[in-house]
């Protein structure tokens, strides 16, 4: 029995659990679509529009469709070639993510999922990053108690930010120290780009009429954006920079040997590695 680039240079090569196919691209950039319409639609949708006039209703209808949407990505994906070693390193992974989002819940953001994260994204590439983001944060919606309108979002949200980690530069080439720089720095923009969308979630909940940094659908979009700025500024920013800066602190300290360990158990896993019989010798 033998299997194909499993020895060699191809024991060096970056194996990926999940590659994405035109299919899985497809359903992951019209789950993207309509999640930036849901994310935004208060920006997007102008003073008069009929959406405006069902503010409170939108979250919930944008939040039951991305249900069914992410479930399709997920589905897609898996379907393009998530085989049991897959599927094995993900629940695994999923678990580990899921377990350490409670470590630091509730204490000004100390949340160390987001570097494990961005590593196995980085390792894994970008269609297994966007399951396995989406995974994880169900999976600790379900151990936190945290389900609610705004899982989805979340779901979505860190499909996004474990999917940015796979398309990061140089998979194959980049290593050392300059790799753990790239990723601490992506990292600390993508935790607070994560902490920005989630709050575009959640801001259309909030009434006009209990503050002046509350949506508004009947002001301008120049308006509601500064109502937005000053929401998040006075509502998230020490939240948001916390998990931002542990997630480069534990990316800087702990990703080599972790980077080490997932590549090795990729590579062990040969996922790509399509496995042969040799005819019985004669």
């Amino acid at each position: 029995m033998t299997a194909g680039g499993a020895g060699g240079t191809g024991a060096q090569r970056q194996a990926r659990a999940v590659r994405l196919g035109p299919r899985s691209l497809a359903a992951l950039l019209l789950v993207s679509a309509v999640g930036v319409a849901g994310f935004g639609w208060p920006f997007l949708a102008p003073p008069a529009s009929a959406l405006n006039a069902h503010a409170q209703d939108a979250p919930w209808l944008f939040a039951g469709l991305l249900v069914l949407l992410v479930a399709v990505v997920a589905a897609t994906i898996s379907e393009s070639g998530l085989g049991p070693k897959a599927v094995a390193m993900l629940g695994v992974l999923a678990a580990t993510g899921a377990a350490l989002r409670p470590v630091g819940a509730g204490t000004a953001g100390l949340e160390p999922m987001f570097f494990l994260m961005v590593l196995s994204g980085r390792v894994l590439g970008p269609g297994f990053g966007f399951v396995l983001g989406s995974v994880t944060m169900f999976a600790s919606a379900l151990l936190t108690g945290g389900v609610g309108p705004w899982l989805p979002f979340q779901m979505l949200a860190m499909g996004w930010f474990t999917t940015g980690a796979g398309l990061l530069p140089g998979p194959h080439r980049l290593r050392g120290r300059a790799e753990l720089w790239m990723l601490a720095v992506y990292g600390f923009l993508a935790a607070f780009a994560y902490g920005t969308v989630m709050n575009m979630a959640g801001w259309p909940f909030m009434s006009a009429l209990a503050s002046n940094i509350s949506f508004d659908p009947d002001a301008t979009v120049p308006a509601n954006l500064a109502r937005f700025l000053a929401y998040c500024l006075a509502t998230s920013l020490g939240w948001d920079l916390g998990r931002a800066l542990v997630t480069v602190v534990l990316t800087l300290a702990l990703g080599a040997p972790v980077l080490r360990a997932l590549r090795r158990a990729t590579r062990r896993a040969a996922f790509e590695a399509p496995v042969t019989f040799a005819p019985p010798p004669r």
